[in-house]
């Protein structure tokens, strides 16, 4: 949860007055660029977290090295539970109480406005006619500890029975996975997938070098690698351009605008099938110029809407 981050780069630095990227990313088990972009979130939130440039350069908390957080101002403190409050509404009850007690380390006169702040913002995931989204698996509690504790599981999958050092867990739109070290190598599990998940009593060495992010930025690049196996190219109103990159996410780009008020889109899916059905709908709002396997395709859906509604 990147609130939990938040809170660990400020205490970090609070304990050590000056970081690298490098360092927090090292200490937090994160990539380097999410390390930045956590740095640039506390600045950019009002924390007076500042960048210093040069060889020995880094990451400065204004003030200098603190234990607590009682060296926070009044504005550090609002920023810091305005980024936490809506993390811990939404979270577990330990992230609610380690709310609390960040609020009670507070100075007595900054705890009013701060846990106004922390209630100031509600966030609802959930985009309009989705069900509320679903809490993570149990499973996953039992995941993080081991990953936490460097604990080697044995679990079923897929009715095989496997073990595995569980090295990290992600969150994927709600989709939680495993990244494991495994006698095969690396593999990536979905936690709902993952029965009679138990430690064995063993514990592993995580491989040195390793970071999350980056392994699942692989991961990510090898899943969307399979899901833009086909490619089309097709005419639409540029005004209607932002449906179909709702529709396709990152497979989808446009190429230029025609003087007709016609945008050219390129999109990908797995199979010619898959982009046939997304664009079935829109009838001839859309022309798909190539490839023929995808105009084959509408062509085939558009036959047997017709024979079907014909009459």
């Amino acid at each position: 949860m990147r609130a939990d981050r938040l809170v660990a780069v400020l205490l970090l630095m609070q304990a050590r007055g000056r970081v690298t990227a490098a360092e927090v990313a090292a200490e937090l088990e994160v990539s380097v660029a999410t390390a930045r972009r956590d740095l640039l979130a506390l600045s950019t939130a009002g924390i007076p977290v500042y960048p210093q440039p040069g060889r020995h350069g880094g990451w400065s908390l204004v003030g200098g090295a603190r234990t607590d957080l009682s060296g926070l101002s009044a504005g550090e403190a609002q920023a810091l539970f305005v980024l936490l409050g809506p993390a811990a509404a939404g979270g577990s009850e330990s992230a609610r109480t380690a709310l609390s007690k960040l609020l009670r380390a507070l100075p007595a006169t900054f705890r009013t406005d701060a846990a106004a702040a922390a209630a100031a913002t509600l966030v609802d995931p959930a985009s309009w006619g989705e069900r509320d989204r679903p809490r993570p698996p149990a499973v996953v509690e039992v995941l993080r500890d081991a990953v936490v504790h460097r604990r080697r599981i044995g679990f079923t999958y897929r009715d095989a029975s496997r073990t595995a050092d569980p090295w990290g867990v992600v969150d994927k739109n709600d989709v939680w996975y495993l990244i494991a070290g495994t006698p095969r190598g690396r593999r990536t599990f979905r936690a709902d997938r993952m029965t009679d998940v138990a430690p064995t009593g063993e514990t592993f060495t995580r491989p040195a070098g390793f970071r999350l992010g980056e392994a699942w930025d692989e991961v990510v690049g090898e899943v969307e690698d399979k899901r833009s196996r086909t490619w089309a190219t097709l005419l639409i109103e540029e005004r209607f351009a932002w449906v179909l990159r709702d529709h396709f996410g990152r497979h989808c780009h446009v190429l230029t605008v025609l003087d007709d008020g016609r945008a050219q889109v390129r999109v990908g899916a797995p199979t010619p099938r898959d982009i046939a059905r997304t664009l079935s709908g829109w009838g001839a709002g859309v022309q798909v110029q190539n490839p023929a396997e995808v105009r084959a395709e509408l062509a085939r859906i558009g036959a047997e809407l017709t024979a079907l509604y014909a009459s």
